[in-house]
Parts: C-alpha cells; sequence; structure tokens
C-alpha cells in the first residue's frame, strides 16, 4: 500500500470494502490449483475450495483500478468474457463505463484485420478468463 509522508496509508481498504468482498465471495476459488495462482492462495476449505487472500485480491483490484484510469478515452476500453459466468459483468462494466464489450465467442482477428465488421483498436483489452480468452490476448 502506498504511504504519504503524513503516515496516512491511501488506498486501504476499509470495512465496508472487505465485508464486500466477503459478501461477494471474492475470496472463494475453484478445486484446481495452477502454479501461478499458488501464492494467491491462503488456505483450503474440507470440500476442497482453495480460499483467495483478500489482501493480495486488494492489492490487484487497486492496480486495475490504476491502469484503467490512465486511458483517457472509455470506448478505447474493450472487455471480452467468452465464460458465460463472466458476460453479465463485462456487459454491466461497458454500460456503466462506455467501454466496449464482447461477451460471448471472440472472433479472431476482431483486432488485426480492418476489413472485418467489428474492427477495434483497443489501448486496454481487459478478459474475464485468460485461458478461455486466450485468442483476444495473442
Amino acid at each position: 500500500m502506498s504511504v504519504l509522508p503524513s503516515g496516512s496509508k491511501v488506498l486501504t481498504p476499509s470495512e465496508a470494502d472487505i465485508l464486500k468482498m466477503l459478501a461477494t465471495k471474492v475470496q472463494q476459488g475453484t478445486k484446481n490449483l495452477t502454479a501461478g495462482m499458488d501464492r494467491y492462495v491462503s488456505a483450503r476449505r474440507k470440500d476442497g475450495i482453495h480460499i483467495i487472500n483478500l489482501h493480495m485480491t486488494w492489492e490487484k483490484l487497486i492496480l486495475a483500478a490504476r491502469i484503467i484510469a490512465t486511458i483517457e478515452n472509455p470506448a478505447d476500453v474493450v472487455v471480452i468474457s467468452a465464460r458465460p459466468f463472466g458476460q453479465r459483468a463485462v456487459l454491466k462494466y461497458a454500460k456503466y463505463t462506455g467501454a466496449t464489450s464482447m461477451a460471448g465467442r471472440f472472433c479472431p482477428g476482431s483486432f488485426t484485420n480492418q476489413k472485418q465488421e467489428k474492427f477495434a483498436q483497443p489501448r486496454l483489452i481487459i478478459v474475464t478468463d485468460p485461458r478461455t480468452d486466450h485468442q483476444a490476448i495473442r
């Protein structure tokens, strides 16, 4: 976390923030654990579900917010989700921020083929699942 010279902590989560994160169950992972996610997991429940560290989740949220805030034109941000659980979130994010959404199957060439109807040159691409949405990232 960032600390000002006065000693006050900047962007530290309030109790309300933590309660909202707990209410939405952002700390619950899956039964599968990849090597890249190992450092973010703090525990494992008896049913095999991994519990994600809320402090590290908050730090990643703040980092993502800072990156998104640097984009001046919200239309230059494209949010993508091929998985059903993320499509509603992508559509709502785009509606409230003015970003472009691509819910459902990603059409290869959307960022490279200028002849395509939905051609775009985004400054920032946000995906809900890097494994599922790998075509948009590559």
